[in-house]
């Protein structure tokens, strides 16, 4: 037989578009349309309902960015169309390659009743099924004119960004107000072609299943009148019927069809655009799930369902019913899908525990999964976090994105740094919006690493980012793919049900221990510093005001601030989100930010203040108050008193310029260049810069990455680099500091090297009024230290990197993120590199200069960067940060000290020092959180960790009178299997494995 696929294909194509497709509305006539255009920001809804609009014609231009417009849309249903399907198709001026990334609509009824929402891929509106001839239709659409960021030539510099900035300019032109007739055969022989012919497109020539498809399409082909196609579509579905019912083999992979809307919190747009698109998404898959028996709805994100609940009380009327019914489904367990890299501790429990419990409570749901389809890598520290808030599995899809290395497997256990393991999947639709084409359902199945052991994969099918969610053409292609010869097998499924079936399937899979490192986006742990310092502060600054609210409950009756405190810890985990704290959000978004943070501090420092004052009394002695987990300058963790004196530091000419720091433990020359040449550790006798190196080093790279500006930093910009060692002023402070003034293209950088007395810490204060457009700014500590790997801070402890590029998967890792410290050790001797707000460094080996043997490290911190994409005016202005060189450190100081530079002592006058509700004699157990139970019980909860990464014993001394003691989950719920603490009066023993994560609940007396 002769070959004529492509004669059959290209047939197929051109019918499908220019007649089966138009014929799906065969008939229509126009609605009359009104507008009236918001103001300002968004309106209620009765406002919007009730404001008086101007007539508006099809074609003309509508919608400033980020303005809201009310269209009225009126008409009358023809009489002779009763009896028939009748649909309203009202486009906005979409563009149907754009779903989630411009204008949208919420459709209402005229008493204020949600119908479902417009989006790109989803236009109609069911009027009558069937319609009454004659019948009025009047519709109302809150249409936002959200501009496109994101184009066809992407990454462009715009100020469409902010409100403030974008101007005027209407966006949108109204393309179709009509009212129309669903021919529902014609809808559904669409659906069958687009099914056939995508499956065939995937099947290998030769095989028999192929030409079947092939030539079953051009039977139904040549019986479709294409001058009468609503006439012969039935006749034209019945010669597909055979080749539709072919069931698949009984070793097809097995997809699990979750429907799924991945809305980021906040991205291309503000935050309260996002709390109307999750209403869009939400009225529309409610109204889905009400047509599509077998369809199943997952959302995430705990903090988008309270918006729902709390802006839009009729959609979460639906919601909530649905739910009920078991079919929309509350996905993840946590607050939102936040950012897993630069998060702290505490912050990432949190998310967890304000995610589960906001689930718990309104619908007695506890999520299993954790749900991060779109999360920029995972910290080696999660897994245990994942467990200790009772849950067991974790799903995402973002590794695939990876430029390098292929990850290699789909299904497997991940082992987080404390030994603990999560049943991990990883879709090999590699997409968490699936639409249910042939290519993706079929690139699944080739794609899935884990054949021959396993079977199972899902599949997230929607469309997110405001594009709507699941469309009906998704669910009845996923009908047809159910059980379909040469195609994966399709099923709507639960996250839940997915993830036992795959490992009921797999009960013994491969083992991934340590960070999931993505390959891409390295550059979130640097773009927007004012962002991550306003995270960092905030996170520090509740656990201050926790630990002094708790602590003067206890002492004095202080009203701990409950209501406060969880409002707070919401907005600072909102924040999280993985385009918020990344910075790979619009300049609106971080504007907001900042202003947020700001606001935050105020409330949090103001609780500090109070509580402290309660604690203090009154009185005219010094007290300092440590809300660090170590004791320091005489005064204990957790508690207040007078602080011990240090012996002085001094400050000398160098013979050679520059100046000499020495405080009888470090001494440390700094030069006519401000640069660090020598910090010695007098006691070790040991030179900590590397020979023929300078520490305190700016440097300066050209940063313009192949994509994603505000996301990305490529290898190759190492090629270039510029020493910034000019100096303008090297001179000695007043107070015994050095102070150092540089200037270099348009900015300036000023910086304050100190010593503080009886420390073994070189303090390095650096402020930055930054000018620069796409550079990349770096500050070297070139290290006498030969290390094969580095410590680096995770949540509840540290994990080890690599300095060495042996293989691709190593060398890939040339940005990567710390938390408040990395290390590095030779037996016996380390430094620390410890900052007070950023993220983002690097490591790397050389050879010496001196002519020895072996070699040095360098560790670079990284400072700013400048993309322009989203944001044009990324980090311009002034910034401070703080960082600090420890000689000699082992890992016991790193974590010390890195405490100390996040969390400043407070100082106050009072009656007498203030004894801490709780303390720990052994140095590796870190005390990461004491609080009131979140149930205003009056429980007294305290978590803490090993933080050597060794095992250790412990005993923890109460401050209070404690009734009993229970370990509990993080949501402060007793462990089943876990056995009471020892306890002897008011002196608690434990034993923590390495890293190991505990929290105990005090009753009180």
């Amino acid at each position: 037989m002769h070959d004529d696929r492509n004669l059959v294909e290209a047939r197929l194509k051109r019918v499908l578009d220019e007649r089966i497709r138009p014929a799906v509305y065969p008939h229509s006539v126009p609605l009359e349309v009104a507008v009236w255009d918001a103001p300002d920001e968004p309106v209620p809804v009765a406002e919007g309902l009730a404001a008086e609009p101007r007539p508006i014609a099809v074609g003309a231009r509508w919608g400033a960015p980020w303005g809201t417009s009310w269209f009225r849309v009126t008409g009358t249903v023809p009489e002779e169309w009763a009896g028939r399907t009748v649909e309203a198709i009202l486009d906005l001026g979409f563009d149907e390659n754009m779903p989630g990334f411009q204008c949208e609509g919420l459709v209402y009824r005229p008493d204020g009743t949600p119908v479902k929402g417009l989006n790109p891929r989803n236009q109609w509106v069911r009027i009558g099924a069937p319609a009454a001839g004659g019948e009025e239709v009047r519709l109302h659409v809150e249409a936002a004119s959200n501009p496109v960021i994101l184009d066809y030539h992407p990454f462009l510099p715009t100020q469409l960004g902010d409100k403030e900035t974008a101007g005027d300019e209407p966006q949108y032109r109204l393309a179709r107000m009509d009212l129309a007739v669903l021919d529902e055969t014609v809808w559904q022989l669409v659906i069958d072609l687009e099914v056939l012919g995508e499956l065939m497109a995937e099947l290998p020539v030769e095989s028999a299943r192929r030409w079947d498809v092939l030539r079953a399409v051009e039977r139904a082909l040549d019986v479709l009148d294409l001058q009468d196609v609503n006439g012969t579509a039935e006749a034209a579905r019945a010669r597909l019927t055979e080749v539709l019912a072919t069931p698949a083999a009984p070793s097809a992979h097995r997809i699990s069809a979750v429907g799924h809307a991945h809305i980021d919190s906040a991205w291309l747009w503000p935050l309260r655009e996002t709390v109307r698109k999750v209403a869009r998404t939400t009225s529309n898959m409610t109204a889905l799930l009400e047509d599509e028996p077998d369809f199943v709805f997952a959302m995430s994100q705990a903090q988008q369902w309270a918006w729902v609940k709390e802006h839009r009380p009729e959609v979460w009327a639906r919601v909530k019913k649905a739910v009920a019914d078991g079919r929309f489904v509350p996905a993840g367990g946590m607050w939102v899908e936040s950012d897993t890299n630069m998060p702290g501790s505490e912050a990432m429990a949190r998310q967890f525990v304000h995610g589960k419990r906001f689930f718990l409570d309104e619908f007695g749901i506890e999520n299993d999964e954790a749900w991060l389809p779109d999360t920029f890598g995972f910290a080696a520290g999660l897994p245990q976090i994942i467990k200790a808030a009772g849950s067991k599995w974790l799903l995402t899809q973002k590794i695939s994105w990876s430029q390098t290395n292929t990850f290699p497997h789909h299904t497997f256990q991940w082992e987080g740094i404390d030994g603990t393991r999560i049943f991990t999947h990883f879709p090999p639709v590699d997409t968490y919006n699936c639409s249910m084409k042939g290519a993706e359902i079929a690139h699944a199945a080739k794609n899935f690493k884990d054949k021959g052991v396993a079977r199972h994969s899902l599949a997230p099918t929607g469309w997110g980012d405001g594009g709507g969610g699941t469309t009906r053409e998704m669910v009845a292609k996923a009908a047809r793919l159910r059980d379909l010869e040469g195609s994966a097998t399709v099923v709507w499924e639960t996250p839940r049900a997915f993830f036992e079936k795959a490992e009921a399937e797999y009960p013994h899979p491969p083992v991934w221990v340590g960070e999931l490192y993505l390959e891409l986006h390295r550059a979130t742990l640097t773009s927007q510093a004012r962002t991550k310092q306003g995270n960092r502060r905030s996170e520090h600054l509740l656990r201050e005001a926790e630990l002094w609210a708790a602590t003067a409950a206890l002492r004095t009756g202080f009203a701990y601030p409950y209501e406060e405190l969880d409002r707070i810890w919401k907005t600072v985990l909102l924040h999280q989100f993985h385009d918020i704290l990344p910075g790979s959000s619009i300049a609106w978004v971080h504007r907001e930010a900042r202003r947020t943070y700001d606001r935050l501090a105020g409330e949090l420092t103001a609780i500090i203040e109070a509580a402290q004052r309660a604690l203090a009394g009154e009185g005219g002695e010094p007290l300092v108050f440590n809300a660090a987990p170590h004791a320091r300058s005489g005064v204990p963790a957790g508690g207040a008193g007078t602080p011990g004196a240090g012996d002085a530091t001094t400050v000398t000419p160098r013979e050679d310029g520059g100046h000499v720091l020495d405080n009888g433990l470090l001494r440390v020359e700094i030069d006519g260049r401000g640069l660090v040449v020598s910090a010695y550790d007098l006691a070790a006798e040991r030179e900590t810069v590397a020979p023929g190196r300078a520490a305190n080093l700016l440097q300066l790279h050209p940063d313009f990455p192949n994509m994603w500006d505000a996301w990305d930093v490529d290898a190759f910009y190492r090629n270039t680099v510029t020493d910034l060692t000019d100096a303008d002023e090297v001179t000695a402070a007043d107070d015994g500091a050095v102070r150092i003034v540089r200037a270099f293209g348009s900015s300036r950088v000023t910086q304050r090297l100190s010593l503080a007395p009886g420390e073994r810490r070189l303090v390095v204060d650096t402020e930055v009024d930054w000018h620069e457009t796409e550079k990349f700014l770096k500050l070297a500590f070139p290290l006498d230290v030969h290390a094969e790997r580095y410590a680096s801070e995770t949540q509840f402890g540290h994990f080890h990197r690599p300095t060495h590029t042996n293989t691709s998967w190593e060398a890939a890792k040339f940005e990567a993120c710390n938390h408040r410290f990395v290390h590095l050790e030779e037996p016996g001797w380390g430094v620390a590199v410890v900052n007070d707000s950023t993220y983002g460094h690097d490591v790397t080996r050389t050879v010496r200069e001196d002519g020895d043997h072996g070699t040095t490290t360098t560790v670079r911190v990284s400072l700013l960067r400048a993309p322009r994409f989203p944001d044009p005016e990324t980090d311009q202005g002034v910034h401070r940060f703080r960082h600090a060189l420890v000689p000699g450190a082992s890992i016991g100081d790193a974590v010390r000290e890195g405490w100390r530079i996040n969390v400043p002592e407070r100082r106050t006058e009072g009656a007498g020092a203030v004894a801490p509700l709780v303390t720990v004699d052994q140095d590796a157990v870190v005390v990461t959180a004491v609080k009131l139970a979140d149930d205003g019980s009056g429980d007294v909860v305290v978590r803490f960790h090993e933080a050597h990464g060794g095992r250790a014993a412990a005993t923890l001394a109460l401050g209070f009178e404690a009734a009993s003691v229970s370990v509990t989950d993080l949501l402060e719920r007793p462990l089943s299997d876990a056995a009471e603490p020892a306890r002897d009066g008011d002196r608690v023993s434990v034993r923590l494995r390495p890293f190991e994560l505990v929290t105990l609940r005090f009753t009180r007396a």
